[in-house]
């Protein structure tokens, strides 16, 4: 009796647990809902979805065991359907790999770089970089007040005749929320690397309003040359870098400022046409995008309020002599829709700009919080490629 019991109540948590995995899969093939916590769950999926794989071998083996007739049928074709959704973004990306070297030469001439572009080890082991000497510093904004930046020196920063090139990271956060501290393993990478690094903060809204952020970036390239030989940087090597609306920043900042300095522009995952984003915002979105937007630009795209739209979008700005550019985007982000980026890249190529645009098919917005999952290493691999290009 007791065991008829136990076998009635494991068959539906086997065929359960099958369904949910069956599910989650699905995040690598289709865009999340607009609920927050699924689009988390696409980046678990997507970026970390090899681990999963030995779960869900795990629940097939307990349904072959502990199941039988239909029951067992569906919970092997379900976990059939997981591991196949599990695997894709490793599938994926081991087939993009081969062809990405080529396309980052044709793009932005031959350079040296590692030969590995992507490693099923990496998945599992990872890169193992280490941690380097970081300085919170304090650089003045416009009005006077300070704001604080992060810097990663590399290790040979004293060395006053080999000065590094910088890469200026700018966060994300919609506009109203992050810091400079966001995804930091990225910026001590790249310092091992031999960049220095500054992961600089800036106003946020809806207490302040564009341009102020511009304004802040400016004021933190300005105080980096200002200060580069204490800081052992070369101050006329510098590459904008930024996630989300950093990326936004970054475009905006590097196709506006005219600086000479600035040899490159990395966006991830952003926007770069406000009024074309005016014109797809919503509020029952994952982000409620319609207020994010209000708030960032202080009302609706009418009037003059066009001109502080237009002033921010990096895709109006791009001129012919823009610096060179570097887009990624996952095709199934939910927060911040691909079609910005692929605009983006249209514009650069009609203005002849060299760039390349990454794109992830089964990634989502934030795909880089695991750096050594698929989406993780081949954007490392273009960003190492893009910065040895534009830098030299």
């Amino acid at each position: 009796m007791f065991v008829r019991s136990r076998d009635n109540v494991l068959k539906p948590v086997l065929l359960l647990s099958a369904l949910t995995l069956g599910m989650a899969s699905l995040l690598t093939v289709v865009r999340a809902p607009d609920w927050m916590w699924v689009w988390k769950l696409a980046i678990l999926v997507g970026e970390f979805g090899h681990w999963l794989v030995l779960l869900v071998i795990g629940v097939a083996v307990l349904t072959w065991f502990g199941s039988e007739g239909l029951w067992r049928a569906a919970g092997l074709l379900l976990c059939g359907a997981a591991l196949v959704g599990c695997l894709r973004p490793v599938y994926a990306a081991a087939r993009l790999a081969a062809d990405l070297p080529a396309e980052l030469r044709a793009g932005f001439g031959g350079v040296n770089c590692p030969p590995e572009v992507f490693s099923f080890a990496r998945l599992y082991f990872g890169s193992g970089t280490p941690r380097g000497a970081v300085t919170t510093e304090v650089f003045a904004r416009p009005d006077g007040q300070e704001l604080k930046l992060d810097f990663y020196a590399p290790p040979f920063a004293k060395d006053t005749a080999r000065r590094p090139p910088c890469i200026v990271v700018i966060h994300g956060g919609g506009w109203d929320g992050g810091d400079r501290k966001q995804l930091a393993a990225w910026n001590s990478r790249w310092a091992a690397r031999g960049y220095a690094v500054a992961a600089i903060s800036y106003r946020l809204a809806p207490r302040w309003i564009w341009p102020a952020q511009r304004d802040d970036v400016l004021a933190a390239i300005a105080w980096l040359k200002a200060h580069a030989a204490r800081l052992g940087l070369d101050p006329a090597r510098l590459v904008l870098l930024g996630r989300s609306a950093g990326g936004q920043l970054a475009t905006a900042v590097g196709y506006g400022a005219g600086d000479p300095a600035i040899r490159g522009v990395i966006a991830l995952y952003a926007p770069h046409d406000m009024p074309f984003m005016w014109s797809v915002v919503r509020e029952d979105d994952a982000l409620n995008s319609t207020k994010l937007t209000l708030q960032y630009f202080g009302g609706a795209l009418e009037g003059e309020r066009r001109i502080r739209y237009e002033s921010a979008s990096g895709q109006l700005l791009a001129r012919a002599g823009s610096p060179a550019t570097l887009l990624v985007h996952g095709n199934l982000d939910t927060l911040s829709w691909d079609h910005h980026s692929e605009r983006l890249a249209a514009r650069l190529a009609e203005l002849a700009v060299p760039h390349y645009y990454l794109r992830l098919p089964w990634a989502t917005h934030g795909f880089d919080f695991n750096p050594d999952g698929p989406g993780g290493q081949l954007a490392d691999y273009a960003i190492a490629r893009f910065l040895a290009a534009v830098m030299r």
